[in-house]
Formats: C-alpha cells, sequence, structure tokens
C-alpha cells in the first residue's frame, strides 16, 4: 500500500447538501424550510432556551451551589511535600520558591496526606487540623497568618430637622 492510494472508505465522503435548486433535486422549492410559519422566515428564530414567552427552564429551576472566586488563590500543599523541602521555616514564598504552590498563589494551606517525620515551623500558611496534629507530632510548630481586623462601621444617625 501507498500513500497515493489510500482512500476514505465507501460512503463516507458524500457531496453536501444543495438547497434551491430545483425540483429533481429533493431540496427545492422551500429548501427544506416546510411551508409557512417562523422557521421559514428568514431571521426568524429566537435565543436558545426561548419557550414562546412561557417562563424558561433555566429560570424555572432554582439556583444551586456556589463559585468561590478565590479558590483558584489558595493552594493546596501536602505533608508529604513539606518533607521533601530543604527549607525548616516555611512561609508562602520558601513554598513558591521549591514550586511547591504556583508563583500566582495568594494564599497556602497543609493538609493531611502522606508522612512528615521532620521538624519544621509553619509560618503565615494555614494548616488543617489533622495536619497540625502531624506537624506537631512530628516537634514542629505552627504559626497561624493573623486574621485581618475588621472595623464595624455604625451608621449614622441623622439630626432631626426642627
Amino acid at each position: 500500500m501507498k500513500l497515493n492510494d489510500v482512500k476514505p472508505a465507501p460512503g463516507a465522503n458524500q457531496p453536501r447538501h444543495r438547497v434551491g435548486r430545483g425540483i429533481g433535486s429533493g431540496w427545492g422549492k422551500t429548501a427544506g424550510l416546510g411551508h409557512k410559519g417562523q422557521h421559514a422566515r428568514a431571521g426568524g428564530y429566537h435565543k436558545v432556551g426561548f419557550e414562546g414567552g412561557q417562563m424558561p427552564l433555566h429560570r424555572r429551576l432554582p439556583k444551586r451551589g456556589f463559585k468561590s472566586l478565590t479558590r483558584a488563590s489558595v493552594a493546596e500543599v501536602r505533608l508529604s511535600d513539606l518533607q521533601d523541602m530543604k527549607a525548616g521555616d516555611i512561609d508562602l514564598a520558601a513554598l513558591q520558591a521549591e514550586r511547591v504552590v504556583p508563583r500566582d498563589a495568594l494564599a497556602a494551606k497543609v493538609i493531611v496526606s502522606g508522612e512528615l517525620k521532620r521538624k519544621i515551623t509553619l509560618k503565615g500558611v494555614k494548616a488543617s487540623k489533622g495536619a497540625r496534629a502531624a506537624i506537631e507530632a512530628a516537634g514542629g510548630r505552627v504559626e497561624e497568618p493573623a486574621a485581618p481586623k475588621v472595623e464595624k462601621k455604625l451608621p449614622k444617625k441623622d439630626k432631626a430637622k426642627g
């Protein structure tokens, strides 16, 4: 067999329909659009999901779920990743330097996956309860990032106009 002998299977390539080319073609007169009505006219289509004015399905069903906008910016770190790192004091910059988390990560969280057998200090990186227990069991410690202070603004009281 040679490349110039290769051909598609019989019936695989069919010529395209040329509509509106006379009665003998089988696609003449109405060109497959039928008689009258919205779908027979030029420009006679509604947007996807339009149900003739009835409340569409996507609006009849209740809203479900939640997609966090910050999910992609918080990277997961496994205990086994911390075991393989060279640094003893681990913060976000150290994780990014050793390419454990992506450079665009704004935060990181340590999860329980794998084993940790060496002493480390975790600074400014969140840890799950199990991960915290595993780090402390190995002789290390976790310094959680300080929670940001949120100032409550009291509503202004309007003085009565008199």
